[in-house]
């Protein structure tokens, strides 16, 4: 790929000291949720349903808590119903944002998303103005400090993945998402550590910004993170580190 995101790499970092991290738990009942009711409560069978109590579990949700989003999901208990909706736009300097919905009301949503977007200087756009620009991968980070570069590319390549790059203190594993579990299943067995693992959108280019664009995309990405109704925000801006930190 031309090029790739330090956002997603960085709101790991960022995300484990932001305050309002607590909504996590919610946005991960709504997943689990919905993939269970999608594709049954059998993560054995379905890859989407694993992946998010994996990601819960990451998060140290209780299980019983697990238990129950599943429970909705496959009808054993009464839930709310979920809608999957996407939205597109441009943030400041021109930058792409993709946005991923779960909503029990779909206006309420367009209409938080849209204002999140007119706060910080940007735009919602109509769908598929930015989406042609991202690409579906799987994407596992992996800290220096923790992994031995020739091993980790052994495991990973042989597993599947279609590459291993630097980022600063940190490898990236990119992968097809349909390759991702093995892939992640492989590092593992090495004994390799991953501080950040998931399927995710990454862009093909990046938009470089700077000064105050910067800052109005960091307030964006931020706003749209904080928003009930998103579950995941994903961007092509290219923010300096130290304006994250």
């Amino acid at each position: 790929m031309a090029g790739h995101s330090k956002w997603a790499n960085i709101k790991h970092r960022k995300g484990a000291q932001d305050a309002r991290r607590g909504k996590i738990f919610t946005k991960l009942i709504k997943e689990i949720t919905v993939a269970a009711r999608m594709g049954g409560g059998d993560p054995a069978s379905n890859p989407r349903l694993r992946r998010a109590l994996d990601a819960a579990k990451a998060e140290n949700m209780p299980k019983d808590n697990m238990d129950r989003a599943v429970k909705k999901g496959t009808g054993e208990l009464e839930g709310v119903n979920y809608e999957e909706s996407t939205y597109e736009g441009y943030g400041p300097g021109g930058a792409a944002v993709f946005v991923e919905s779960l909503t029990d009301n779909k206006n309420r949503a367009v209409s938080e998303i849209r204002h999140c977007f007119s706060k910080c200087g940007g735009n919602l756009g109509a769908g598929g103005c930015v989406a042609w620009m991202f690409d579906t991968k799987g994407y596992l980070v992996v800290e220096k400090s923790a992994a031995d570069e020739d091993q980790l590319m052994e495991a990973a390549l042989e597993a599947g993945a279609e590459d291993v790059r630097e980022d600063g203190s940190n490898f990236e594993v990119i992968s097809a998402p349909e390759d991702f579990e093995a892939v992640r299943a492989a590092i593992d067995a090495a004994g390799i550590a991953h501080i950040a693992a998931e399927v995710t959108m990454l862009p093909q280019n990046t938009t470089s910004l700077a000064g105050k664009e910067a800052q109005q995309m960091i307030r964006l990405m931020d706003m749209l993170d904080n928003c009930d109704d998103v579950q995941k925000v994903y961007t092509n801006a290219d923010i300096p580190d130290d304006m994250i930190e």
